[in-house]
């Protein structure tokens, strides 16, 4: 018996957001859809605000990448693109010494998606600029879904890991370096071939790579050290809250040591940046034959730490 199948229908924009100040921006800014965003872009973002004041302008909303802690500013338009949002969007890179920019549209120009991409062409890696297209779908009488399209991105996001083979073959590292740079390299192949929501950084010549858990100053860090044939996941705590943030987290150490199922190194490092809480194991990173065993090793514990102190991390005031 063949298999009833529903037809997709695109439903106007209109017909949920009637304004993008009071209803788009708003459902926007809600965490399961600037997720769904952020998931389309590869950034893990949190709102700082809606209708933020950057020069003479308002972003519709100002986010952080929570990895890196630099800016992403995002405009919306209900409509096609225009002249005006562009220049809009030139104002705000030229306040901000790195900044992230997306644009969402309807629907993007030929000449706005061609300014994008040369816009990404000719800024350096502290400027990136994304033009999106959302639609909204449904099937029968299903809830409305929606979806994000790529319509310009920056050059290298998709090209890291090959620009990073081919710096082996130009710059003048040592034999260390070259040793980390393919290690992270392959490292991020590897991720990418499993099913799981972290998403590595490009692979760069030093001994960590970096993953984002959901909030400003907090990070993780896979790191390597072949001298002393260890890797090491830690979950890193910075800013001005480093030491408060720490002790929140520490006076749970009972429980969370229990939901890891083993003891963790806490390292509240007093009159320092940051404070560090880690777990390592005792693997040679030199030993090329077993970096599978090696990688599934940072991978899980990895997202063990995602699971453990997430939700967490976000409660802590």
């Amino acid at each position: 018996m063949a298999t009833e199948l529903g037809r997709l229908e695109k439903v106007d924009l209109r017909e949920v957001w009637r304004t993008e100040g009071s209803d788009f921006t708003p459902w926007l800014a809600q965490e399961q859809n600037i997720t769904l965003l952020g998931e389309t872009i590869g950034i893990d973002l949190e709102v700082e605000a809606q209708e933020k004041n950057v020069g003479p302008f308002r972003a519709d909303i100002l986010c952080k990448d929570t990895l890196t802690e630099n800016w992403v500013l995002i405009e919306n338009q209900l409509e096609r693109t225009d002249h005006s949002h562009l220049g809009q969007l030139l104002t705000y890179a030229a306040g901000l010494n790195a900044v992230t920019i997306v644009w969402i549209a309807e629907r993007f120009t030929d000449e706005h998606r061609a300014a994008l991409d040369w816009l990404n062409e000719i800024t350096d890696g502290r400027f990136n600029f994304f033009g999106l297209e959302v639609e909204l779908w449904r099937i029968g009488d299903s809830p409305l879904a929606p979806k994000f399209n790529i319509a310009s991105k920056p050059n290298d996001w998709t090209n890291t890991v090959g620009r990073a083979t081919a710096q082996l073959q130009t710059d003048d590292l040592s034999d260390t370096k070259q040793l980390q740079l393919e290690y992270w390299t392959a490292f991020r192949d590897f991720v990418s071939g499993q099913r799981t929501t972290l998403r590595s950084q490009k692979p760069s010549p030093q001994h960590w790579t970096s993953f984002a858990i959901g909030r400003s100053h907090f990070h993780l860090s896979a790191l390597t050290n072949t001298s002393e044939k260890k890797i090491t996941v830690n979950l890193v705590l910075s800013g001005p809250n480093a030491g408060p943030h720490f002790q929140a987290l520490f006076a749970q150490r009972e429980a969370v040591e229990a939901d890891m199922g083993c003891s963790l190194d806490w390292r509240e490092n007093p009159g320092k940046k940051q404070c560090g809480i880690r777990r390592q194991s005792d693997f040679d990173p030199a030993d090329r034959s077993s970096w599978s065993v090696q990688h599934k090793w940072l991978l899980d514990t990895l997202e063990q730490f995602t699971k453990v102190f997430g939700d967490r991390i976000k409660a802590i005031g």
